[in-house]
């Protein structure tokens, strides 16, 4: 996967160890924003802490079970999405997003969404793509929803972070759901 243009001044790339530099001072701009939900924001501190989650990322990316692209905004790395989870042995993978508060209500996660989103589907025949968010995390749940996400269930405090157990709402596309949405065939909600 290579670069994508996302929307005018914004491009999808992949981000990898050698830019640790630039994601360490994404991580400070983006850490009050996006920290009560993204772990790596409270772990990546220094030089060292983010190289050392790139090189987890680009390790994962080798072995075929993630991706991590960063989102860059006039130049700038202001945000991304990953894959958490990616199992091609069943077909499931399960997305992740994070912003800082610059590049916040632009649809840059949902663009860059749909573009990994449509590599799994489509490229990697993944048949479940996933979304998992704590209950309090009204932003990312109305992104999943955007992008055509049924909420499967919630996990009951399922999730310790920051001193609280958040209950983690499941949420999924499956494959010819997505299709049907990218193409048009049910404007506004997914095949069930």
């Amino acid at each position: 996967m290579f670069a994508t243009t996302l929307a005018e001044r914004a491009e999808l790339r992949p981000l990898e160890p050698w830019q640790a530099q630039e994601f360490l001072e994404h991580i400070e701009r983006a850490r009050e924003y996006a920290g009560p939900w993204v772990p790596f924001t409270a772990t990546v501190t220094d030089l060292e802490s983010a190289r050392n989650v790139l090189q987890s990322h680009a390790d994962r990316q080798a072995a075929d079970t993630g991706r991590f692209c960063g989102i860059w905004l006039d130049g700038t790395l202001v945000g991304g999405v990953f894959f958490r989870i990616f199992d091609t042995s069943v077909g499931g993978c399960e997305v992740g997003v994070w912003l800082e508060p610059s590049a916040a209500g632009r649809g840059l996660v949902n663009k860059a969404s749909k573009v990994l989103i449509d590599w799994a589907v489509d490229e990697r025949g993944m048949h479940r793509v996933e979304w998992l968010v704590s209950s309090l995390n009204d932003r990312s749940k109305a992104a999943a929803e955007r992008l055509g996400f049924v909420k499967d269930g919630v996990l009951r405090e399922s999730f310790p972070w920051q001193g609280i157990r958040h209950d983690m709402e499941v949420w999924s596309v499956l494959a010819p759901e997505w299709r049907a949405l990218r193409d048009g065939a049910v404007p506004g909600a997914p095949v069930r």
